[in-house]
């Protein structure tokens, strides 16, 4: 469907600030497009390997370029020495560039005519790599990258045959990305659920990385727990990817510091694992205080359909 000839643009504002507020957001469209692109990434990459061939666009170029921008940020601003072993204060000093370069980082994303879109798509960038107040990070940070390139898809800068490289070639940068940051920084996790949540940090690489191990001959969920099959099978799959960064940041059994990936490793297939996954997700996002513009980009339906991509 091509881009409106015509579109305005707003900066997103937080609309969701009370319990009350949670029926509005399930029912509105920007949960049904960004619900709607989660699923279709999810389907685009069933079965498919991160080293596999796809398609890379000059947008994808582009989102790949902005996100090694970020990292040689990262190099450019150290740890401060500091008494407080977690949060360091530079990523303040890191974020203070971001938030003053998003807009012109996006304006090297997206062509001239859509211009006046970047100081809304920039508010999901700058959403997306963690508070600075609190140097913490969370799945509301990554679901905000998403909504980031839901938007880009929505104003038609990411198109259909993309799929692929928007999670393989750009969300896995950005995973990269935010990796480095949590290690750099020590940020601490944002609402983390302790040994009960499924991550202290990301949600989608486990929805889409369970996607890619559908019907794999030989891997099946109880090996994820396995350190010899993750270090051999890791640069193929986003699961065992995440799975790994786990392994190197904490210490002690797996079964202790990861109760509910150590319970998705006997469930008996893949397909299994990620439709729990999807669900647990959806409960997820019900409770994230999400941040969109009531009346522009998110809400409603501009160069795609209300399922994006």
């Amino acid at each position: 469907m091509a881009p409106p000839l015509q579109q305005s643009f707003m900066i997103p504002r937080k609309e969701i600030n009370m319990v009350s507020d949670m029926g509005k957001w399930k029912r509105s469209q920007a949960y049904a497009d960004y619900m709607g692109f989660i699923l279709t990434l999810n389907e685009g990459v069933k079965g498919r390997k991160l080293t596999c061939e796809y398609n890379v666009s000059e947008p994808i170029e582009k989102l790949v370029a902005l996100l090694n921008t970020l990292d040689r940020w990262i190099d450019e601003t150290p740890p401060v020495d500091q008494p407080s072993r977690f949060g360091n204060k530079a990523f303040r000093t890191w974020y203070a560039k971001l938030d003053q370069e998003a807009e012109n980082l996006v304006a090297t994303v997206i062509p001239k005519h859509l211009a006046s879109a970047a100081p809304e798509v920039a508010v999901y960038l700058k959403e997306s790599v963690g508070n600075s107040t609190r140097i913490d990070y969370g799945t509301g940070h990554e679901a905000a990258f998403a909504a980031f390139l839901c938007c880009l898809c929505k104003i038609g800068v990411l198109r259909v045959d993309d799929q692929m490289a928007i999670v393989f070639k750009v969300f896995n940068r950005y995973l990269e990305v935010m990796r480095k940051l949590q290690k750099t920084y020590r940020m601490e996790p944002a609402g983390s659920q302790g040994v009960w949540g499924l991550d202290d940090f990301q949600f989608l690489p486990f929805i889409w990385g369970s996607s890619q191990l559908i019907d794999h001959p030989n891997l099946e969920p109880r090996h994820f727990v396995d350190e010899k099959v993750v270090n051999e099978n890791h640069k193929d799959f986003m699961f065992l990817e995440c799975i790994l960064f786990i392994t190197e940041m904490k210490t002690g059994p797996f079964a202790e510091h990861s109760n509910q990936l150590w319970n998705i490793s006997a469930v008996p297939s893949w397909s299994k694992v990620n439709q729990g996954l999807i669900r647990m997700y959806k409960a997820e996002l019900a409770n994230v205080r999400a941040r969109f513009s009531p009346h522009s980009l998110l809400p409603t339906a501009s160069s795609l359909s209300a399922h994006t991509l």
